[in-house]
């Protein structure tokens, strides 16, 4: 018979250590688990209560403090992208056509870029837009409507409608804090809620029921009560123009039906409109939308820290944080997913110039045969195509993202819009003909 071999004596030391490392990552995997177990446990534990429409984020921080931490990060502006970010800007000095564009409009007074949430009250106090004595013009409290958390409070106690109809003063007089957590939640429940009426208005106009909303669909929805195209209905009263649906040609035929005009361009002479940020109008068109990704997804993205997942408060451009916003999907590097978009903001940005180059032209040369003494049908004919080419341009222009939101329909937009333009011009060159 063979003797046996004889079993090396390091091999059992290997299968020891092997099997105590296991074991070590083993209880590390279950220690994490039941830590997650524990800070949600907790969390639902030692919850403070927060009152009804509390203005005061600084309230709701106590329960969520890694939310309200990233939310006060809205202050900063120090997170700027190719086309817009934090970091505030004058339109007005980037790009000198907007004045003659919006001549006789507070526009064309000041056209500063929007910073971020914590910033809204502290910038719509300071523009210009509204103050007389710089060139702005006074404007009813519905102005405050998105600018401040004390405002569904005070909608409650007043009416929706009185609080519409007080002067920008009188509401600025009773806010004191800027966007914060109960313009979107629900303090007892946490959960999402439209608490601004023109959607809820809208959605059931549209015979929906703005508290049966699914949740996915409501983390574009709270974007959407405040980033939306609206008009004042009655000279006070926020209303969405969703009538005929949420394109630019449902908007217009509303618009047109109401014969409605924010102003009467002082060159042309056309009844204009000023598209105000039609944001989730035009992600409605795109393909994020069609594959369901909300608003929040990508604005918003999920982070991880202390063992808890937890929704991204501080709201920025995706380009800010791409790796986990964009690059969950998109598995390319950061600088690609950058060069990919800002390639798409390129191709819009220069339809938008060209659109403007026409527009400032068809104002002009409109104004000029006005003031030699045209008239008639096709002086009329030429400033509702200039009307309608500026609202094309503004829906466009006016949205953030510069186009990336759904680049196929801001291409289709500004192509029309450019379009319209040059058949105002030539209405005009028909006009002298005659």
């Amino acid at each position: 018979m063979t003797a046996p071999a004889c079993r090396k004596p390091f091999v059992g030391w290997i299968v020891f250590a092997g099997t105590c490392a296991g074991a070590a990552l083993l209880g590390l995997a279950v220690a994490s688990v039941v830590q997650r177990r524990a800070e949600t446990v907790l969390l639902q534990k030692v919850m403070t209560p927060v009152g009804a429409e509390e203005p005061d984020s600084t309230a709701w921080g106590s329960n969520f403090p890694r939310e309200y931490e990233r939310h006060m990060l809205t202050l900063k502006s120090d997170r700027p992208t190719k086309y817009s970010g934090s970091v505030p800007f004058s339109h007005l000095e980037r790009d000198p056509l907007l004045k003659t564009l919006f001549a006789g409009y507070p526009f064309s007074v000041e056209y500063n870029d929007d910073r971020g949430h914590a910033r809204a009250l502290e910038d719509v106090r300071k523009t210009a837009r509204i103050d007389p004595k710089r060139g702005g013009k006074l404007v009813p409290g519905t102005c405050m409507t998105c600018k401040s958390s004390d405002v569904p409070r005070l909608m409650q106690q007043m009416g929706t409608a009185e609080f519409y109809q007080s002067t920008f003063a009188e509401i600025d007089a009773k806010v004191s804090h800027s966007i914060g957590c109960t313009d979107c939640h629900d303090s007892s429940t946490m959960k999402l809620r439209i608490s601004r009426p023109a959607l809820r208005e809208a959605l059931a106009a549209q015979g929906r029921d703005p508290d049966a909303i699914p949740h996915q669909e409501m983390r574009s929805l709270v974007c959407a009560q405040c980033h939306s195209e609206y008009y004042f209905k009655d000279g006070t009263y926020l209303t969405f123009p969703w009538k005929h649906g949420t394109t630019i040609e449902a908007m217009e035929k509303f618009y047109e039906e109401i014969d409605f005009a924010d102003w009467t361009h002082p060159t042309s002479g056309a009844r204009m409109v000023k598209m105000q940020h039609p944001d989730y109008e035009m992600y409605l068109t795109g393909v994020h939308a069609y594959r369901g990704v909300a608003c929040a997804d990508c604005h918003m993205p999920y982070r991880s820290e202390g063992g808890v997942k937890f929704t991204d408060h501080h709201v920025a451009s995706p380009l800010a944080k791409a790796a986990s916003s964009c690059a969950v999907c998109h598995r390319w590097s950061e600088a690609e997913i950058t060069a990919r978009v800002e390639s798409i903001q390129d191709k819009t940005h220069e339809q938008l110039q060209r659109a403007e180059a026409a527009l400032v032209a068809a104002h002009e040369e409109i104004g000029a045969a006005a003031a030699a003494g045209a008239a008639g049908p096709a002086i009329d004919t030429a400033r509702d195509l200039v009307r309608r080419a500026q609202m094309r341009w503004d829906y466009v222009a006016a949205n953030n993202g510069m186009g990336f939101h759904s680049p196929q329909e801001a291409g289709r937009i500004l192509s029309s819009a450019i379009d319209l333009a040059h058949q105002a011009r030539l209405a005009v060159v028909k006009n002298d003909e005659r």
